[in-house]
């Protein structure tokens, strides 16, 4: 049996090229080149492990929303500890931990059970699993998964602060430089060499994805426990990001922090520096860092500090084995040019 074949006669082959043609007229739609529009500002806050991000995150969320804004606090920390002095020392309910429990039971997660506030502002810890049972990163990115299932999106907030362990390099963690989900990053440093490596990073990552596309910059950094030795604000300028505030390493400020308590009051003795603190945030637009090298990053502190007059001597066989070692004949094949 021969095979049958079906093909469209003249008159119905210069209705298509009509058709294309047709298509192929219509100009796209013009290059969208107005400034965003969108109302939230999402902010990125980066930071080495106790370097201050919880306490300096907790009083600048209180401040903004005493003057009058909706913030949103949200703990990105496997620690979940960004919101203990928010609730003055309370542990808040995790959504990873809340969304494990609503699963086993049938059940689903809803605001109440995540979202929690006080004077105006609105908190929530993303959480993380127990020591050497799961991965912080996916933790994370599970956590964002469920917020956007509860409506992340369409929430009307003027400000949402994620709070995010800096010196973690895992995927999960880089979440919102990488997926431009935050429009800018602040980093928390000290006048110490770590957390400034830190900072360093942080840099360098948002440069890695800036050249992949990315449009997330750098605000800012707030260097907290200032004791004016001036590494920090140095590092600031070498970078090229503004310090947006300097809390000084006060013992009342240590005091009470370490007491669950709320510093950044408009009536307390630290309420002008922290609502300078929350306007240099609103204001100050995402710039492209410089980030440094390790050596330039070095060089912010004196020798005797780092231990630069250190020189490297390299190791031998004879000195991974123990004992003297008789050379041994290549077995690679040397071939002559000619």
């Amino acid at each position: 049996m021969s095979e049958e074949r079906v093909t469209a006669g003249p008159a119905a082959l210069e209705v298509m090229k009509i058709r294309l043609r047709a298509e192929a007229a219509v100009e796209p739609p013009p290059v969208h080149t107005s400034p965003a529009a969108k109302r939230t500002q999402i902010i990125a806050i980066y930071g080495k492990g106790g370097i201050g991000k919880s306490f300096t995150l907790a009083n600048l969320s209180y401040m903004m929303a005493r003057q009058g804004k909706k913030v949103l606090l949200i703990g990105c920390d496997p620690k979940s500890d960004t919101t203990s002095l928010l609730f003055g020392g309370r542990a808040c309910p995790t959504i990873i931990e809340t969304s494990s429990r609503k699963k086993l039971a049938g059940e689903q997660v809803a605001i109440g059970d995540v979202c929690f506030k006080r004077e105006g502002v609105f908190a929530m810890e993303l959480g993380g699993p127990e020591v050497g049972r799961g991965c912080g990163g996916r933790g994370i990115i599970h956590g964002f998964e469920t917020l956007e299932k509860l409506g992340f999106h369409d929430w009307g907030f003027d400000y949402v602060l994620l709070d995010f362990l800096g010196d973690v390099v895992c995927g999960g963690f880089g979440l919102p430089i990488a997926r431009d989900m935050c429009q800018k990053v602040i980093v928390v440093g000290s006048n110490d060499l770590q957390s400034l490596y830190v900072a360093n990073n942080v840099c360098s990552a948002v440069e890695y994805f800036r050249k992949l596309g990315g449009n997330v910059g750098v605000a800012g950094l707030v260097v907290n426990k200032d004791d004016g030795t001036g590494e920090a604000q140095a590092f600031a300028q070498a970078v090229g990001i503004p310090v947006l505030a300097s809390i000084p390493a006060n013992e009342d400020i240590r005091r009470k922090s370490a007491n669950y308590e709320i510093v950044g009051r408009p009536d307390g003795q630290w309420g002008p520096l922290f609502a300078a603190l929350a306007t240099n945030v609103a204001e100050a637009p995402p710039v492209h860092p410089k980030p440094l090298t390790q050596d330039a990053l070095l060089g912010l502190f004196k020798g005797e500090a780092v231990g630069r007059g250190v020189v490297l001597e390299p190791a031998t066989v004879a000195d991974m084995l123990g004992r003297d070692v008789a050379p041994r004949k290549s077995l690679e094949v040397v071939y002559d040019e000619s």
